[in-house]
């Protein structure tokens, strides 16, 4: 088994790290010794984002509800992925496998019962950002004692939970889908991004309204949410948690405090760990402070009532998709006419748009422009990297040519990490007869990951990687320093009250054997091992000798 170096208090001690098993499930026993085994931060953290109808279907009995028979544009409507699908996946252990210690999947409250058409063809909010009640789970996605399984099914494999939430705007009106009332949301204008109002107090498309997150007014509930929660039995129940809520909180009526509500009401039922909040440039950053306050409430009221579920003593995490933010943007974010500190408004990481670009450059100018910066301007916060997503219509390598390098950046870049599903198994970002983003989000491979053997081959590099940097805080959120540029050797190191973590990691190395120094690191007769290719070694005049057939080694302490 692995070990991770820990130093308690004044004496040194180590406390064995196991590596996450593969194949056979963990028996509860041995999830629990896995989760105290495994000191966790954020700032580390790697983070697999999945769209939730596009993963696994586990349950094919609520793949069509609300008459959504209409024909969608390619890869425009629901396809059957859903929340028992992800909880299946965990408990195949195939998130463990890939070294992942948070899921963040796309929101699952009641989508617009109708289609619409913005420009790419007649579509359905399989995506999960068309909200019509943010009080209700949609049955295409699953129900709420299927999320509550869901999080308690990751929890007890170290694996945390990351709610999408949408705050800044209701789903597009249809025939069937009403529009809020005017004191709710704004129809027009539209966004034109040229200032701080052109981009916050407007529509982010023509038939999006947007929720007046700035106002302050008391607002009225829509009368189509009464009568739906009237028709379904359960209006008085809600007008009721909403009295007591407005109550404890001293929160004015506004439209913002409705759903701020309504949104932290699943963190305090189900011990949701985090948000990930989207379109928060777009939003009035007032909304996402009091977003914060609110659900760190929840969340510790969660631990308190359920105190033999609790993971650990983290508070509760909220990261931003502020789009276009890049970590050499620092703490802020420059409208133009007005810069925005969103790290001072309850989030804990930005997700960085500015790792692709970066990728131009080599390993050691990556790793040291991320080091410095999260170790100066952003201490005490982080960023969010990642490669490919939902919305990202230039994502690297979009043509999967480089799934070993994309693995290397990604997971080894200082930062949490994003992995998108399917990044692990190339799958196509390509897909003919799609308009627009669809063509980013075809369903998960699953059928190549069992049949292709270069896919499997991808997928175990994502795996021991990812592993790798889930046992050792020190590779995402440690400090960075070159031992040699040639062959290309560095070291992690992680400190954090009584705990220690080093790492020595080589990239671009000879194949076959290879000489890599670890001087003034690990001292003579210090025992190592290399994770990926299960080699254990012994520092011997400052130095290791590893004979594998790998260009890459990652070491970590043995005992």
């Amino acid at each position: 088994m692995k070990k991770i170096l820990l130093i308690l208090l004044v004496s040194f001690f180590i406390i064995s790290c196991k590596q996450a098993k593969k194949g056979p499930l963990l028996d509860a026993q041995t999830s629990e010794k896995l989760i105290l085994d495994k000191p966790f931060v954020w700032e580390g953290a790697n983070i697999y984002f999945l769209l939730t109808d596009r993963f696994k279907n586990g349950d094919t009995t609520n793949d069509l509800n609300f008459n959504r028979t209409e024909e969608p544009s390619p890869l425009r409507g629901f396809m059957g992925g859903d929340i028992k699908g992800i909880t299946a996946k965990i408990n195949e252990g195939y998130f463990t496998d890939l070294g992942i210690n948070a899921i963040w999947f796309t929101p699952v409250v009641e989508q617009i019962h109708g289609a619409t058409d913005e420009g790419t063809g007649n579509t359905y909010g399989y995506h999960g950002y068309w909200t019509k009640d943010w009080t209700a789970l949609d049955p295409n996605f699953g129900t709420k004692n299927d999320l509550e399984e869901m999080v308690k099914t990751a929890h007890k494999y170290g694996i945390r939970i990351l709610m999408d939430v949408v705050l800044n705007h209701t789903g597009p009106v249809t025939p069937i889908d009403p529009v809020w009332p005017s004191d709710w949301v704004r129809t027009a204008p539209a966004c034109t991004y040229s200032d701080y109002k052109s981009t916050t107090a407007c529509t982010l498309v023509a038939n999006l309204p947007d929720i007046k997150t700035e106002s302050d007014a008391e607002v009225e509930l829509p009368e189509h949410l009464l009568a739906k929660w009237k028709k379904e039995g359960r209006l008085t129940s809600e007008l009721d948690e909403l009295e007591q809520f407005f109550e404890n909180s001293g929160y004015t009526k506004t439209s913002r405090a409705y759903i701020i509500k309504w949104l932290t009401d699943y963190v305090h039922d189900l011990g949701i760990d985090g948000f990930r909040v989207d379109t928060v440039k777009h939003a009035d950053e007032t909304a996402w402070s009091e977003l914060y306050t609110q659900a760190s409430i929840a969340f510790n009221l969660w631990k308190k009532n359920n105190p033999d579920d609790v993971l650990d003593t983290q508070d509760f995490y909220m990261m931003g998709e502020v789009y276009n933010y890049g970590i050499s943007g620092g703490r802020t974010f420059d409208f133009g006419d007005k810069k925005v500190d969103y790290y001072d408004h309850g989030f804990k990481s930005l997700l960085n748009f500015e790792l692709k670009y970066d990728t131009k450059s080599d390993y050691e100018t990556i790793f040291t422009k991320y080091d410095d910066l999260l170790h100066t301007s952003l201490e005490g916060k982080s960023v969010v990297n990642y490669l490919t997503s939902h919305d990202d219509g230039s994502p690297f390598d979009k043509e999967r040519k480089k799934p070993y390098y994309s693995a290397n950046v990604l997971l080894l870049t200082p930062g949490a990490s994003q992995v998108y599903y399917g990044d692990e198994s190339a799958r196509s970002l390509e897909i003919a007869g799609t308009k627009g983003d669809a063509t980013l989000r075809s369903f998960m491979n699953w059928e190549e990951i069992d049949s292709l053997p270069e896919t499997r081959k991808i997928l175990e590099h994502w795996q021991k990687l990812g592993q790798f940097r889930a046992n050792h805080p020190a590779v995402g959120a440690g400090k960075h320093k070159m031992l040699t540029e040639s062959p290309y050797v560095f070291q992690r190191t992680y400190i954090n009250g009584t705990i220690e973590d080093r790492v020595v990691i080589g990239l671009n190395l000879p194949k076959g054997k290879k000489t890599l120094s670890v001087k003034d690191f690990f001292s003579d007769g210090t025992k190592l091992f290399d994770s990926y290719s299960k080699t254990s070694l012994e520092v011997r005049d400052g130095k290791v000798i590893l004979d594998s057939d790998f260009d890459i080694a990652l070491l970590e302490i043995q005992s």
